[in-house]
């Protein structure tokens, strides 16, 4: 039986953890709004979750032979979708993702289905059901969400192209002719949440694997605080690098999802320590823009070589962040994509330390050795297993086991390369703090990247990015769309930048800018060409 008005208001308000003064706008289509607009559907008794996951799940076999998105659907989500309803009529819902259908990455575990991480070989060597979901996953489902599946990513999600040897290549749902790339790695969970087959998406971000598809595909990525979210039960990357957040349409769904997701927890030695209160990321008002400060890095915006519409569509949300009552200021950073890596190299050899790598081979061998220590049986056997397959991608590491025994055991929290580059992460962080400090910036904005979807054959332009820049120094990013080029594609999304630590207050300034530009704009429905 569908609640009452006021009771329904108040179900959503404590859901939210707001005063809600109006329902939001019923939708002909559930997995068209954001997750507020869901939850007001269901307690209005428009829908249940179990019939909207059902929904979900039917598009994203429908679909996916036109977007090759989808790696593998779970076989419970129905049966936890209607222990979702029941948790409604109970008046017991977990929060504000009880019921909400959301997607994993194939890199990450989830109990019984396989990892294949979109690898055909890697699938075929290790083709079991795992037993234990992956950190991030377990959260999520303890928060009620219901987990559809896991989205095609790169190989190993590795590099940023979307193109996996076990689903193909997955399509980009704007280009009518089927060419350009959606980004990647993590292709299929931005193509996903475009498409609305799911709200929101977890992805992973070495070097732009979040931001890129966020970009090409015209939703919100973020890449969080470098150890604000545990990465343990996912098929490592590069562990002083790695960092996993959401993709979602909406600024506000993707706080939902991060602060899920978000927290300590022992099991990955590099991931923050201090306490996380759920909660923290939700304080998200239209006029945030109203009085910020924000930095106008010049160096992170190669005018001379951006696409006109590019520069149309950023130039456009610079004007939409100044009518929104920010105060925009040209600033030059000692700390930029020029810069970075050389002020990285000087202060550990001021140290007298060794050189730091963000690639470092020992640290990545014994984030893999860890991760097969969780699914049982001989670890150092499986690492040998695969060796060759995940050598073929990273390929620092050694090609013979015998090679890779002598450094896969060494914990990487104690690696000396990964350690000098943690080092000098903090010693070159601190000097971009006082350029915060000096210009009083609330964070620094700049296109997310400089160039819109090339097609996924073709080298990408050559014009360098801040997206590693952003991944050295660990700190927190949110790319929101700014438009649509003449010919349907997303042209440009812009990037909201900071200080660890300062995700919230990022979250606020990019929804703030997002109320009032409202560029996300779905593609159309996939068809078979």
């Amino acid at each position: 039986m569908p609640l009452s008005r006021r009771d329904a208001l108040r179900t959503l308000s404590a859901l939210f953890a707001v005063p809600l003064v109006r329902w939001p706008a019923r939708l002909a289509d559930p997995l068209a709004g954001t997750i507020l607009e869901y939850q007001a559907g269901r307690a209005r008794g428009d829908w249940t979750a179990a019939e909207v996951v059902a929904q979900a799940l039917g598009r994203s076999r429908e679909w996916n032979a036109v977007l090759h998105s989808t790696d593998l659907l779970s076989d419970t989500a129905l049966a936890e979708a209607r222990a979702s309803d029941d948790r409604a009529r109970a008046g017991q819902l977990r929060g504000p993702l009880d019921g909400v259908p959301l997607f994993g990455k194939s890199i990450y575990d989830m109990r019984g289905l396989p990892t294949t991480s979109s690898s055909a070989e890697w699938a075929r060597l290790f083709p079991d059901a795992v037993r234990d979901d992956a950190l991030e996953i377990a959260r999520m489902r303890a928060a009620g969400a219901i987990v559809l599946g896991k989205t095609v990513a790169d190989d190993f999600a590795y590099r940023g192209n979307g193109t996996s040897s076990l689903s193909g290549q997955v399509r980009n749902p704007y280009d009518p002719s089927g060419v350009k790339t959606p980004g990647g790695s993590s292709a299929g969970s931005a193509v996903s949440v475009a498409c609305g087959i799911a709200f929101a998406a977890l992805g992973t971000d070495d070097g732009g694997s979040n931001r890129i598809p966020a970009q090409f595909t015209g939703v919100v990525g973020m890449k969080p605080t470098f150890g604000l979210v545990p990465r343990t039960g996912v098929i490592p990357t590069w562990p002083y690098l790695d960092t996993h957040g959401p993709l979602a349409r909406t600024v506000a769904d993707a706080a939902l999802l991060l602060d899920a997701i978000a927290g300590p927890d022992p099991s990955d030695g590099l991931a923050l320590t201090a306490p996380y209160s759920r909660g923290a990321l939700g304080s998200l008002r239209d006029d945030a823009l109203s009085g910020a400060r924000l930095g106008l890095v010049e160096a992170h915006v190669p005018r001379a070589q951006m696409s006109p519409e590019s520069l149309t569509v950023f130039d456009r949300a610079l004007a939409e962040l100044v009518t929104g009552g920010a105060i925009v200021e040209r600033c030059m950073p000692t700390v930029t994509l020029e810069s970075y890596r050389r002020l990285f190299a000087e202060a550990a050899t001021a140290r007298g330390d060794v050189a730091p790598d963000s690639r470092s081979p020992s640290a990545t061998a014994n984030a893999l050795l860890r991760y097969f220590e969780r699914h049982g049986g001989d670890a150092q056997r499986a690492v040998a297993r695969g060796l060759a397959s995940y050598q073929h991608f990273y390929d620092v590491l050694p090609t013979e086991w015998e090679a890779m025994s002598r450094i896969v055991t060494l914990p990487y929290e104690r690696d000396p390369a990964g350690l000098s580059f943690a080092r000098s992460r903090v010693e070159v962080v601190a000097q971009l703090a006082e350029t915060f400090r000096a210009e009083r910036l609330d964070a620094m904005i700049y296109p997310t990247m400089p160039f819109p979807a090339p097609r996924a054959v073709d080298p990408w332009p050559d014009i360098r990015t801040a997206l590693g820049y952003g991944n050295w120094l660990g700190l927190p990013e949110v790319s929101v769309p700014s438009g649509l080029g003449s010919n349907g594609v997303p042209a440009g999304n812009i990037s909201f930048v900071g200080l660890p630590g300062s995700d919230a207050r990022l979250l606020a300034l990019a929804h703030s800018y997002e109320q009032r530009s409202k560029r996300f704009v779905a593609p159309p429905v996939p068809v078979r060409g």
